[in-house]
């Protein structure tokens, strides 16, 4: 009887096994599918989308796409949730358990958890292999006779996002497939390596995405983290290329580490490590770990998720510009087909390791909220934003808050007490009023708002690879203060408007100080509304104003009729500004509305220049800033018919960050000067300044440097530490308080003093005709970040903002790009001010 017994049971297991290699040549791979051979030619987006609908299809019990958005373009953004048919049949529960065990959802788990890990290819669409291996992953991960994939989803299912940038990937690949011939050319110098301005790496509006993980200033990040939240899974894993020439790099990760990763996500660094080597040792593959990709800056796809508790890393294959194939220094030809291979090894090596560690990451993944919630990292345990004078700053903050789902509320009452104060950088005594804001690190996610809030970095080793500060209520320009005792809020914070006092009233006054008011004088303007500024500080019917007030006068706008009223009215409860009204144009203090010192805005014919030369991200936080931001209209340049463009249409010329010795040739230059002569205005950010530094009629020059000295003391040098002295000329985003003139238009609506992420060490004199708006003076070490010691020489006594009459029109200097990724929100309004207010 027990021979028959195994006997049948042999026969079950053949037949099962015949059965589940049949279902699986039934499954097309992607070269069956897609009709290719892999790294023969590079997958257009579609082709990878379809090829993922499919598997979805023939999977239905293991296999769940969801769209959570769609690109600028119009292309959807897709994550195919991977699981055994016994997980699948309880993925939300599985989500929710897990939201449950450590603090993000109400209720108590209901069994245990498999350990959940995501995947991202391709943030950076230039950076092509990677969506190109994602249909090979999902094949292999469903492959029914494979152990390993099998082992892998038993205890852990895979959400795999196949392309994070699709409108920069079909960028790059839609260059690719048109100047490639039959045969790929392995030559360095042909075309086909050549991509073109603005490259395939950032999104539509040129933004890095690797860089917005935190901010979320972009779609994609938005429409991303909103599902990311909803799973927040234990592990990601983050696909990229790098140059060509290099080696593949993989875990464990360089320092500086930030100093509240945990010791679980240290060691499993190594464990990964172990896990990505062994394809690679067994293949003769080159590799390094250890060097250039650090874990400090939060908005990483490898920072963001640890510092919420998983483990994140991020893999890089030498590819970038490679194409189908290149031929390299050391006589190789490296091909897609290689790189798709390397990126295959390693997607299913870090699936294993959190496989492999899959109960122990749960338990101490649930560990690493428990602890944020009874006892939080950091020095300091609550913070508190000052609120009155600054409600709408505050309100841009608390909205960054809420899309974060971070917990916070009101003081609820007076008291004093003690704390470090952001703005005087110091600790101090102060009270709290029943209306500021108050929030705790007693809370799931604290160990996150830390980093974001901390009012210092603690750098463990400078040669960092991003910016080493970041810290919000800096960003935000807000009265804050650190706190090292608990602080429970009270009630979420109600914000009442002010409405209008009189029906139709002489004039409306809405006070000029955060981006809230800038984007509502952008849409007056944009309705057709006439509006001045204040030029000074005033009073009218026991009402006090500051420089920049937007005065709105009935005078002027009478072709509107009932309606001026009407689009006043509606645009300001729409952005919740408060407006203020006087009877009267005569005023009690400072100009009457109809002085010389109230200048009349004039809707400016906005141009920004762009292409080779011109830095792509730069170009594009600006032109996101007009069309997404203040949705306001502006014309986009190019820099190869720059010279032949009649500028006399245009008010307004945006030169962004970049290298402009090439555009700014002597002919040009003598047009732009004589532009600007006869009214028009220039903004020069940071590197554009150089094509103009020095040259004749502007008034910007470089600091005269004791040169000798220098050489002198650089003669005698050690080799071996050449790459970290050559950071001793950097500051890789510090933060410097500046003093400002907010006498000045270009200053209008800040305080004496203004942060400012200084990206480089730039050394402009002080202007010597013009108006030096924001400067760096004695204090030379920043509050925040780190400054090399020759960076923090030439930031001292330098200018950072400024302008300069020219002829009739205006030169604005600004040396730090204020729209730096879109995340320094207190730096908009002094663009705006740049646009809208200087020179009227």
């Amino acid at each position: 009887m027990k021979q028959i017994f195994t006997f049948i049971t042999c026969l079950t297991f053949i037949f099962s096994l015949e059965f589940q290699t049949k279902a699986q040549t039934t499954i097309q791979s992607p070269e069956e599918f897609l009709k290719f051979k892999k790294g023969e030619r590079f997958l257009r987006h579609h082709q990878v989308v379809s090829y993922y609908e499919y598997i979805a299809q023939q999977f239905p019990n293991q296999v769940k796409l969801i769209q959570y958005g769609l690109t600028n373009e119009g292309r959807p953004l897709m994550v195919a949730v991977v699981a055994s048919p016994e997980n699948f049949t309880q993925l939300d529960e599985i989500r929710t358990n897990n939201l449950k065990s450590i603090g993000l959802m109400e209720g108590k788990p209901t069994k245990k958890q498999p350990a959940i890990a995501w995947i991202s290819y391709n943030v950076h669409g230039n950076e092509s292999c990677s969506s190109n291996t994602a249909p090979f992953v999902i094949y292999e991960l469903l492959n029914k006779l494979n152990e390993r994939s099998k082992g892998i989803l038993s205890n852990t299912v895979v959400m795999l996002d196949p392309c994070i940038n699709p409108d920069g990937y079909d960028r790059y690949v839609n260059f690719y497939n048109q100047k490639v011939g039959s045969n790929f050319n392995p030559l360095s110098s042909s075309v086909e390596h050549k991509e073109p301005w603005p490259g395939g790496r950032p999104n539509h509006y040129l933004f890095d995405l690797n860089r917005d993980w935190a901010w979320q200033t972009q779609k994609e990040s938005q429409e991303r983290m909103a599902l990311y939240r909803q799973w927040m899974p234990h592990l990601h894993a983050d696909f990229h290329e790098q140059g060509y020439e290099n080696p593949y790099y993989f875990s464990p990760a360089a320092k500086p580490f930030h100093e509240d990763i945990t010791p679980w996500q240290r060691e499993f660094q190594t464990i990964l490590g172990n896990y990505n080597k062994r394809d690679f040792d067994k293949n003769g593959w080159l590799f390094f770990s250890k060097e250039r990709f650090d874990l400090l800056y939060p908005s990483y796809g490898d920072t963001y998720p640890t510092y919420n508790g998983a483990f994140g890393m991020t893999y890089e294959q030498g590819g970038i510009g490679a194409g189908l194939g290149i031929s390299k220094r050391d006589g190789d030809t490296l091909t897609l087909k290689q790189r798709i291979d390397h990126h295959f090894s390693t997607s299913f090596a870090c699936m294993e390791a959190i496989s492999a560690n899959a109960d122990k990451t749960v338990t101490e993944f649930i560990k690493f909220f428990d602890n944020a919630q009874k006892s939080p990292v950091g020095q300091y345990k609550s913070f508190v934003f000052k609120t009155k004078g600054n409600e709408s700053r505050v309100r841009e903050f608390l909205s960054f808050l809420d899309r974060e789902n971070f917990q916070y509320g009101t003081a609820g009452k007076s008291m004093m007490a003690s704390g470090f104060s952001y703005q005087d950088d110091k600790n101090e005594t102060f009270q709290i009023d029943a209306e500021d804001i108050v929030l705790n690190l007693y809370q799931p996610r604290s160990t996150f708002l830390k980093i974001l809030l901390e009012p210092k970095t603690m750098v463990e080793d400078t040669m960092t690879y991003d910016i080493t500060s970041w810290s919000l209520p800096f960003a935000y320009g807000l009265n804050a203060f650190a706190v090292k005792d608990r602080i429970n809020p009270s009630a979420k914070p109600t914000f009442i408007t002010s409405s209008p006092k009189t029906e139709k009233p002489y004039a409306y006054m809405a006070k000029w100080q955060s981006f809230t008011d800038l984007k509502f004088l952008s849409a007056l303007l944009k309705k057709g509304i006439k509006v001045r500024s204040a030029g000074k500080p005033f009073e009218v019917e026991n009402q006090a104003f500051n420089e920049g007030t937007l005065i709105i006068t009935r005078t002027g706008n009478e072709r509107l009729g009932d309606n001026f009223d009407k689009i006043v009215k509606a645009e300001a409860e729409k952005l919740q500004v408060n407006l203020y009204t006087s009877t009267t144009g005569m005023v009690t203090k400072g100009s009457d509305f109809g002085s010389d010192y109230v200048s009349f805005l004039k809707a400016p014919k906005v141009a920004i220049l762009s292409g080779d030369g011109v830095a792509s991200t730069s170009f594009g936080a600006t032109w996101h800033f007009f069309d997404k931001q203040i949705d306001y209209p502006a014309t986009i340049l190019g820099e190869s018919y720059f010279g032949s463009t009649d500028l006399s249409k245009f008010d307004v010329l945006v030169l962004t960050d970049g290298s402009y010795g090439k555009i700014l040739d002597e002919k040009n230059l003598g047009k732009l000067k004589d532009w600007v002569k006869a009214g028009g205005k220039l903004i020069a950010v940071q590197g554009a300044i150089n094509g103009l530094a020095g040259k004749d009629g502007f008034d910007i020059k470089h600091k005269e440097e004791d040169k000798k000295k220098e050489e002198d003391k650089d003669k005698l040098k050690v080799y071996a530490n050449a790459e970290r002295e050559s950071i001793s000329e950097e500051t890789p985003g510090s933060i410097y308080k500046l003093t400002m003139d907010n006498t000045n238009p270009l200053a209008f609506g800040y305080d004496k003093n203004y942060f400012s992420l200084v990206l480089e060490s730039s050394d402009y004199q002080y202007l010597s005709s013009g108006w030096n708006v924001g400067v760096i003076k004695d204090n030379k070490v920043p509050v925040a970040g780190f400054a090399g010691s020759k960076a923090q020489e030439k930031l001292k006594n330098s200018l950072i903002f400024g302008t300069q009459d020219l002829g009739r029109g205006q030169v604005v200097y600004l040396a730090n790009d204020p729209l730096f990724r879109g995340f320094w929100q207190n730096g908009k309004l002094l663009f705006g001010n740049a646009v809208f207010v200087v020179g009227n």
